[in-house]
This record gives structure tokens, C-alpha cells and sequence, in this order.
């Protein structure tokens, strides 16, 4: 079934040309009016709009393409709307941009430029829906953990594996790689699902108040112990207790929490009756307790009670492979949190990605992309946006990598130099400006970031594109 696309345009001749020229193509809708356009939109639902933004010849400066973008991006957010604009126009065009324009197109019409605008916004359309899909099925499957990288799919069979039991599990890896993530998965995915997950952060509670929130206590058995408390084991009663930087516990709850592993019986402070709890502990921790054995910080006998199934995350810079899918699941988790339009990734973003070193991990990328969409007007995202620079190709990726991070480079230089003239960028380059078009739209470099105006009118030459 051919793509949906939509043309807007008070000139009747201008339709009907380019009805002619896409509709080989496309399923071509069209409309002169604001009002049939709406119209055709709502049942249709195309997934490219193309708009004048003056509908009205009696009166230019009555920009009904600008209205009519607004309630198309209202109605249906991730539609790629390219807006046609006047040669002068661009004020006008970089307002529509921001209002979430996927595109603008300044006058005169050149349809085999347009026809590339078209297919790239139709494929990164199609791109979108395939983010959302897959983010809906890692939601539903593996529970917010994304990632297809050969070391994660080791950690989803880990998973797979040890949901089933009831055995302790112990999570290694940096701060920042998903640990209490994986931890909650294990327990949705176990016999345990539809009782209490309880997390204590173990590096995050005073020592001196660590006991009672874990083990709770009896009313008078200390200063300001009111009433009785129940502590997190009992809460997580029937459940899972998820010990976070359990290499943080000081000597002597180690030795509570060893004791209860062996019994399945606490105590509360305070209290002389022992309590039988069934919980299932699932640890995790940053911290290298090898090492900490070693130094007699960590007790030996508790560390292998606990690593009875051992979890080892990536750090993000180990599992490059999923970057750009985690930065484009964030990208649509946070513009549908934030109630943006779709964004995208500029080739040069993804690039300026890969080469971060990550050293706050998948966390890191979370809230940079957060980030990103709360600050920044534009929904296609260049490494400008992100705070990140494309820096010197590193030394360890693949030689197809390498080849494409070059010939970028050399794309981005040659439109730079001659400020987004395709003809003069391709001469440079040696290619035809039909090359040149579909590198520039097999990487998302847009013409607008490379051209430069001023006073209101193009430094580019009349005829030049």
C-alpha cells in the first residue's frame, strides 16, 4: 500500500503538478483550503502534510499554513509536516520549525529536490513507528530494559533463568547501569509478581537508622521509638527485598542479614520473638566485594549466600549496539512525558552519542535526553542540542563505522563551506546533486542548518539550492 501524503497550496496549477509528479508514488490527497484540508486530514491521517504558509492569495501576510500546522501537530504529533515558503521567507519558516515543522521548502518548487525531502520524511516516519513499537514491546516484555546487544541478551537469559526460583541473586555493575531495573524484572517475571518489591538503598540510610528500617522495632526500644514499626522484611513479606549497595552495610547488620538467610527468622530491635518472614533478596552493588573480603569490610560467607545466581551489567560504553535504541526509546518516553512532538536523531547526534564515554551509563543518557527535549525548540536534534561535540573518530569501531563517520564529516564541511548550496557542495565534492541529496538524506542533515541569511534575504544566488 503506497504512503498517505497530503498537499496544501491555494494554487490550483501547483497541485495539480505535483499530484502528477508523486502520485506514482503516494496516495495524493489535496486541498486549497484550511478547512477541506482539516477535513482530509482527520480521516485520512497521512503521515506527511505538505503546507503553504500563506492560503490566502487576497491577503500574503495571512499565514493560514502556520494555523493549519498547529492543529495537525495537536491532533497527531508525530505527522512530518514540510512547510513551502516564499524565497525570503525564512523568519516564517524557522517559527514553523519551531511550532514542530519537520521541514521547510523555500520557493521555487524543484520537484526532484522535493521528492527526497518527501521519502526522508516518510522514512523517518516509518523510523518513528518502529521506536514506538519496540518500545511498547520491551514495556511489555522486559519491562522498561532495552537493548539487543549480545551482553544484554546474556543478562535477559540470566533473567529468564532465575525468575522461576526463589534463589538469591546478586547484581554487579557501575552506578547508573540499570541494576534495580533488572532486579524488579526478575521479581515481575517470578511467582512473586503480584506481591511487595521493596527497595532499601543501603548506602542511603543513616547507620544509625539502618537496623530499625530493615528488621523495624518495638515501641521504647530507643529514643523516640514511639510506637512498634514494621521494617522493610516484613513489608516485603511474600515477596521481594531489593537490597541496593548492600556493599555498603556495616559489619553487624551483615551478620543480621546472614543470619535471616540461614533461618528465614528476624528479629526487630528490641525484640525478643522471633519473626518468620518469607522474602526472596535480590542485592546489588557497585563496589568490588572481592576486594572488600580481602580488606575484611565484607563478610566472605555473606557474599557467596548472596551470589547464588550472579548478574554482571555493562557498563553502556561495553553494549555500543544499544545506545542509539536506548536514546531513541528516552526520546519518545520523554517528548510523550513532557507532551513534545516526536523528535529525531540528526546522524550527527547518533554519532556524537557513540563516541561519549559514558561514564554515568544508561542513567547518564536518560537524563541528557530529558534534557535535551525539555530545552531544546527543535525537533531534530543535532549534537549542539545534546551539549555533545563529534569529536575524532575512535579508535575502536569498525571499519564500516569509520567509512561513515568520514563521509558525514566531509557532507557537513563541504554544505558548511559553501552554506547549504547543494550545487556548489556537490562540484566540491565531485558527485551530482542527486548523490548529494540522498547522502544528505541517508544521514538527516538538513539544508537549513548550513545556510546563512541576512537582512532578510539569502546570500544564496538566485536559481542556487
Amino acid at each position: 500500500m503506497k504512503p498517505k501524503i497530503l498537499l496544501v497550496d491555494d494554487d490550483e496549477t501547483i497541485l495539480k503538478q505535483m499530484r502528477l509528479a508523486l502520485e506514482g508514488d503516494y496516495d495524493v490527497f489535496a486541498a486549497a483550503l484550511e478547512r477541506d484540508a482539516m477535513s482530509i486530514f482527520l480521516r485520512e491521517t497521512p503521515p506527511v502534510v505538505m503546507v503553504d504558509l500563506a492560503l490566502n492569495p487576497h491577503s500574503p501576510a495571512d499565514l493560514g499554513g502556520m494555523r493549519l500546522l498547529e492543529l495537525i501537530l495537536s491532533q497527531e504529533p508525530s505527522t512530518r509536516v514540510i512547510v513551502i515558503t516564499g524565497n525570503s521567507d525564512h523568519r516564517n519558516a524557522l517559527r514553523a520549525v519551531r511550532l514542530g515543522a519537520f521541514d521547510y521548502y523555500a520557493k521555487p518548487i524543484r520537484l526532484d529536490e522535493l521528492k527526497v525531502m518527501i521519502r526522508r520524511a516518510i522514512h523517518i516516519h516509518q523510523l518513528q513507528d518502529l521506536v514506538n513499537q519496540d518500545e511498547q514491546v520491551v514495556g511489555n516484555g522486559w519491562h522498561g530494559i532495552v537493548g539487543a546487544s549480545k551482553v544484554m541478551k546474556d543478562v535477559f537469559r540470566s533473567i529468564e533463568c532465575v525468575a522461576s526460583s526463589d534463589v538469591s541473586v546478586l547484581i554487579s555493575g557501575e552506578s547508573g547501569t540499570g541494576k534495580e531495573i533488572v532486579a524488579r524484572a526478575i521479581h515481575l517475571q517470578s511467582q512473586r509478581k503480584n506481591d511487595p518489591f521493596v527497595v532499601v538503598n543501603c548506602g542511603a540510610i543513616p547507620e544509625n537508622l539502618i537496623e530499625s528500617e530493615l528488621f523495624g522495632h518495638e515501641r521504647g526500644a530507643f529514643t523516640g521509638a514511639h510506637a512498634q514499626k514494621r521494617g522493610k522484611f516484613e513489608l516485603a513479606h511474600s515477596g521481594t527485598l531489593f537490597l541496593d549497595e548492600i556493599g555498603e552495610l556495616a559489619p553487624p547488620l551483615q551478620v543480621k542479614l546472614l543470619r535471616f538467610i540461614q533461618d528465614r527468622k528476624i528479629e526487630r530491635v528490641g525484640g525478643t520473638v522471633p519473626i518468620e518472614v518469607d522474602v526472596r533478596i535480590i542485592a546489588a552493588t557497585n563496589r568490588d566485594l572481592i576486594r572488600d573480603m580481602h580488606n575484611h569490610v565484607f563478610r566472605e560467607d555473606l557474599y557467596y549466600r548472596l551470589k547464588v545466581v550472579p548478574i554482571d551489567m555493562p557498563p553502556l560504553r561495553k553494549r555500543k549496539d544499544d545506545i542509539i535504541p536506548l536514546a531513541q526509546f528516552f526520546l519518545a518516553k520523554s517528548c510523550k512525558k513532557h507532551r513534545k512532538p516526536p523528535r529525531t536523531l540528526s546522524a550527527a547526534a547518533e554519532e556524537a552519542l557513540l563516541n561519549h564515554p559514558w561514564p554515568g551509563n544508561v542513567r547518564e543518557l536518560e537524563n541528557l535526553i530529558s534534557r535535551t527535549v525539555v530545552l531544546s525548540p527543535r525537533t531534530f536534534i543535532n549534537p549542539a542540542d545534546l551539549g555533545l561535540t563529534v569529536e575524532k573518530i575512535p579508535r575502536d569501531v569498525n571499519l564500516k563505522l569509520a567509512k561513515r563517520m568520514i563521509e558525514m564529516e566531509f557532507l557537513r564541511k563541504a554544505l558548511g563551506r559553501n552554506h547549504g548550496v547543494v550545487s556548489r557542495a556537490a562540484r566540491e565534492l565531485g558527485i551530482s546533486r542527486v548523490n548529494l541529496y540522498e547522502l544528505m538524506e541517508k544521514y538527516n542533515l538538513r539544508l537549513q542548518e548550513f545556510k546563512i541569511f541576512k537582512k532578510g534575504k539569502s546570500q544564496i544566488k538566485a536559481g542556487e539550492v
